[in-house]
């Protein structure tokens, strides 16, 4: 994170929720930080592993401390230290990861900022808990809220919110059911995020579980640049939840995410670079332009001679005019013979010709018998065609 603008600190981020499966026992917490920043470095992604802080003392009302609402009772058995919290984070510090939480309550904020944690989550329960979210914005850093079943109007108040205070947001679809069929996802709505919030990074916080691939391939095309998914373990003490992932399927995520920019190229904004190879072959499809009768020396070619002259038809070789080019007051230079092809010394006035470029047509199509011959000794030609290629050097420089 050392050196990293905030405004860039979204872009291709993976958040690894461990949220509770540490269950309360530092030494599970950590070897889930160790097992998934193995996998974070191997990949080569920028992850970070997030907590889940509550003030658990003031967190649960005192009459119903000790109930069995699977909430409060998770809530309870899960709780870790401020001190066993920091030694998860050294550790996620030191295995090459970003620390990150999500606090519930306004004292856990505190934590986010005594262990120096450089983005804040918000969970889709909290995105209007406007006592959380001025306190998480006294904290001055970038944070990533989730949409979870917010209404329109509750999600432009909290982005809102975040840009009257000046501090970069990510927005993640999410789908708050835990685990999400496929035919749940609605990934849909990361066109709908990005139409409505141009100016923010548009992420996935994601609970199916019969894939790890199709909803990155997916997402990725539609424009989310962030992602998020639970993290679990199996060490046969624990039941793993269906929508935690695990080790193996983690890979299969990063390895489509991978899938996912391939596939998707690098030019969203302007017209893609065209590599050389492509252009070669379409280039084979191009016809080249023939004369269909003699056409003397001095003939200036006109739009209602162009068709009674010349006609279409591959291959199109070296040096040779195509249709594309338009060469209507063009003045043939020398007498054309019938299937005989006009190339670019065969007009007089090229440089009166608009919107013609000789570079390319000397370096597209196939090596023909005019190639053939200047290969050989006819210096008569070879020294016309070096005369000529000059002149196009000087005019093109």
């Amino acid at each position: 994170m050392d050196g990293m603008s905030a405004d860039h600190i979204f872009n291709d981020l993976f958040v690894l929720e461990m949220a509770n499966n540490h269950w309360g026992d530092l030494e599970r917490g950590k070897q889930i930080v160790r097992t998934y920043a193995k996998i974070a470095r191997e990949y080569n992604v920028k992850a970070a592993i997030k907590m889940q802080f509550r003030d658990v003392d003031n967190f649960v009302h005192p009459a119903y401390k000790g109930d069995e609402e699977r909430y409060i009772k998770k809530t309870e058995i899960t709780r870790l230290s401020f001190s066993e919290f920091q030694e998860l984070t050294e550790l996620i510090s030191l295995e090459g990861c970003i620390p990150m939480a999500t606090p519930f309550d306004e004292n856990s904020v505190a934590w986010c900022e005594n262990l120096n944690y450089p983005i804040i989550k918000i969970a889709s329960s909290d995105i209007n808990d406007w006592n959380l979210l001025r306190r998480v914005a006294k904290a001055k850093r970038p944070v990533i809220i989730s949409t979870g079943g917010a209404s329109e109007s509750q999600i432009d108040a909290a982005v809102s919110f975040f840009d009257q205070n000046h501090l970069p947001l990510a927005i993640n679809h999410c789908i708050s059911l835990y685990p999400s069929e496929d035919s749940q996802l609605e990934l849909s709505q990361i066109d709908f995020l990005k139409s409505r919030y141009p100016n923010n990074v548009i992420g996935l916080s994601t609970h199916e579980y019969n894939d790890w691939s199709s909803s990155m391939l997916m997402s990725y095309a539609k424009g989310a640049r962030t992602w998020e998914r639970h993290i679990d373990i199996d060490d046969g003490l624990y039941k793993v939840s269906p929508y935690c992932s695990l080790p193996h399927q983690i890979e299969d995520w990063f390895k489509a995410f991978y899938k996912a920019k391939e596939m998707n190229g690098l030019s969203p904004s302007t017209r893609r670079k065209i590599s050389h190879k492509e252009k070669n072959y379409l280039e084979n499809l191009v016809r080249g332009t023939y004369a269909k009768l003699k056409i003397s020396k001095g003939t200036v070619i006109t739009r209602e001679n162009y068709d009674q002259y010349f006609f279409q038809a591959i291959p199109l070789q070296k040096a040779q005019f195509s249709g594309r080019e338009n060469i209507i007051g063009g003045i043939i230079s020398k007498t054309l013979e019938p299937g005989d092809g006009l190339f670019v010394d065969g007009i007089s006035n090229l440089d009166a010709l608009r919107d013609i470029d000789p570079f390319i047509i000397l370096n597209r199509g196939r090596d023909g018998e005019r190639d053939t011959a200047m290969k050989k000794n006819d210096q008569s030609t070879k020294g016309k065609q070096q005369v000529y290629m000059s002149k196009l050097h000087l005019r093109m420089v």
